[in-house]
């Protein structure tokens, strides 16, 4: 399952609510549950009182909670853990007068509307990342994801867009990719050796649809060749359609090209079940699901995320591996959430 932002859970802390959301698909066959993004425990990490935090007392018993009910459904869960950087609301909890910051200081759009960040600051949201890593293991998680994708604040730094610094956090893909593997680096530093990190990753942004990280192969290799040095054992490579190719001369998508650069395990994601592309949905296995197969077999990547489809039906790999395609429950309406 991939990680879908809800926002159900009031001051930070997931509920029984939230535990049993998850369970649900984990009874009904989904094997691997990544949850939505989770607050790092960084005053500037958020931007919403209902998105969940990854510190704090109350919130992680929530968390323990969540992971004891997915595995006695029979399933394995990973916390992704989140910081919004540039696009964080100032004056919107959960810490109303955090600033804005990012690596330039620069939002999405291309506005200067925030602050550079410091050593100072980098180095406290890298211990953050690496505790709240350290906090999943203690708490009984299989693993833990890191949100590099979507223009959240490690995006930031990877896109040449957002990051204009010029010392070693900045300039050429190598020096953008620094902050991110000093993340993953601090990450695997405090847990055990096999404890699996996986890295969600995107060229796209929200509303920025046609943005690149790497134009060519080579840049795309360096990047990742970095975070695995660093630690990563999974790249999670999101594309808004999984059977679109990324580079010319190759029909490898995102992740496939992740899985043919580095060798490691990839999971590829892009409306997998859905009829066409957000906001509104239709029912049913229409993103081609005998494809998705074939691409599979033939190992162009590992694992496939579904979002939406199973934000919508948590039965609905269930619905699918038994042919009761008719009975699917369509997701419609926005990304922030379901009640079911």
């Amino acid at each position: 399952m991939a990680p879908m932002t809800r926002e159900f859970s009031p001051g930070g802390v997931p509920g029984d609510d939230v535990a049993q959301y998850y369970a649900r698909r984990a009874a009904a066959g989904v094997g691997l549950i990544i949850t939505e993004g989770t607050y790092v425990g960084h005053d500037s990490a958020g931007s919403s009182a209902r998105v969940p935090h990854f510190h704090g007392d109350e919130a992680l018993a929530g968390w323990s909670a969540v992971a004891e009910a997915v595995h006695q459904a029979g399933g394995r869960i990973m916390p992704q853990l989140w910081h919004v950087g540039m696009d964080r609301t100032v004056g919107n909890p959960p810490v109303p007068d955090a600033p804005r910051i990012g690596p330039s200081g620069i939002a999405l759009d291309g506005a200067d509307s925030g602050r550079e960040m410091t050593q100072t600051d980098i180095d406290a949201v890298v211990a953050a990342y690496a505790t709240a890593a350290a906090t999943a293991q203690a708490l009984g998680f299989d693993g833990i994801e890191i949100h590099g994708a979507h223009g959240y604040l490690i995006d930031q730094f990877l896109w040449a867009h957002t990051n204009r610094r010029t010392d070693a956090y900045g300039g050429d893909i190598a020096g953008r990719t620094r902050f991110a593997a000093e993340i993953v680096a601090a990450c695997r530093d405090r847990v055990a050796g096999d404890f699996p990190i996986s890295f969600r990753l995107s060229q796209w942004k929200m509303n920025h649809y046609q943005a690149r990280i790497a134009e060519k192969p080579q840049e795309f290799e360096t990047m990742l060749g970095l975070l695995a040095d660093a630690g990563v054992d999974v790249f999670h490579c999101s594309t808004r359609r999984l059977q679109l190719s990324e580079f010319e001369g190759s029909g490898l998508n995102l992740a496939g090209w992740a899985k043919k650069l580095t060798g490691k395990p990839a999971i590829s994601v892009g409306s997998v079940g859905l009829g066409n592309e957000f906001p509104h949905m239709s029912p049913g296995a229409a993103a081609d699901l005998d494809e998705l197969v074939d691409r599979m077999e033939r190992d162009e990547f590992d694992l496939v995320a579904v979002g939406r489809a199973l934000l919508g039906d948590p039965e609905w790999l269930t619905k699918i591996l038994a042919g009761r395609t008719d009975e699917i429950i369509p997701f419609h309406g926005g990304l922030l959430g379901s009640l079911r």
